[in-house]
């Protein structure tokens, strides 16, 4: 079982910058690709950014490209969210997950209990 856990800041206004983190325990961090994901209220969760397991391979979505970065520490057990540039929109509950394959579905094994984002006008 591997254990996650999101953290960072929750607050922040439209244009500034915000990381988050996301720290792993349980099992071998760097046999796992990782993802972020978020969900906006009434909306369907949506992926963000995903990294393999060396971090020499990212992708990310259209939305965030550009603006978010993701970034992985294999010899602390972290994996990064760099969001620069943030807007109202970019307002929603962030996930990090771990799987097995990177993609930009769902399909990810472990999930984070996960943490508020909010962008404000």
């Amino acid at each position: 079982q591997l254990h996650l856990v999101e953290s960072g800041v929750g607050l922040v206004q439209a244009g500034g910058p915000l990381r988050l983190s996301c720290a792993a325990s349980g099992r071998t961090f760097s046999t796992f690709v990782m993802g972020w994901f978020r969900q906006a209220p009434d909306k369907e969760r949506e992926f963000v950014a995903g990294i393999s397991k060396l971090g020499s391979t990212t992708i990310s979505a259209d939305s965030v490209k550009g603006r978010f970065t993701i970034s992985r520490d294999n010899a602390k057990n972290t994996v990064y969210l760099q969001m620069n540039s943030l807007k109202p929109e970019d307002t929603a509950v962030y996930y990090c997950a771990a799987g097995d394959r990177l993609t930009r579905t769902s399909g990810y094994d472990y999930w984070g209990q996960g943490t508020q984002v909010t962008v404000s006008s």
